[in-house]
């Protein structure tokens, strides 16, 4: 999500309390946020509901928005968050499904592109990944997931350049061990 001046501007005068500047701000984000929730969600319902879901976090939290990263950095960081909550808890729900009730979804693979069945594989390592390993969980995120560069991310995690590529190779190390050998 490379956004313009204009929104950076609109999310510093959110943060700093200007409403309608919010109102505008979710208005100019919400393509992007969309685009990047079906980036890791394949269905796009789900997506759908992921965006809403980033929508009203970045309206609940714009004040905790401080500006010492671009405005899109913190975007990013929220957004995939908000989409990995939401599979986490799709996943939730479809477990706690009767079998008397609608049958559990999964996916058709004549119908799903391989890519699309990856990526729910994915999202179960990435679970994973967060449940062991939650500050390797955070540096995979940010470099592979939002695309920042190793300066980037060991700046966003405060720790030294050296500690974000190793806590990044580790983590990239446990996503493949999940996934298995078929990803190697």
């Amino acid at each position: 999500m490379a956004l313009d001046e204009l929104t950076e501007e609109l999310a510093r005068s959110a943060a700093a309390g200007d409403h309608r500047a919010l109102g505008e701000l979710l208005k100019r984000i919400e393509p992007d946020v969309l685009r990047h929730c079906a980036r890791i969600l394949p269905y796009h319902q789900d997506a759908e509901e992921a965006c809403q879901d980033t929508l009203l976090a970045v309206a609940r939290n714009i004040g905790r928005f401080e500006g010492r990263a671009r405005f899109s950095t913190w975007l990013h960081i929220v957004t995939a968050n908000c989409a990995r909550t939401t599979y986490r808890s799709l996943k939730r729900r479809a477990a706690e499904q009767t079998s008397d009730e609608l049958p559990m979804q999964k996916p058709d693979v004549r119908r799903v592109s391989v890519i699309a069945g990856s990526r729910l594989d994915l999202l179960d390592a990435m679970e994973a990944l967060e449940a062991d390993k939650p500050d390797l969980a955070q540096a995979l995120v940010l470099r592979d997931i939002v695309q920042l560069d190793y300066n980037e991310v060991a700046e966003q995690l405060g720790i030294p350049l050296g500690t974000a590529k190793s806590r990044i190779h580790q983590a990239r190390k446990y996503v493949q061990g999940q996934l298995g050998e078929d990803y190697r």
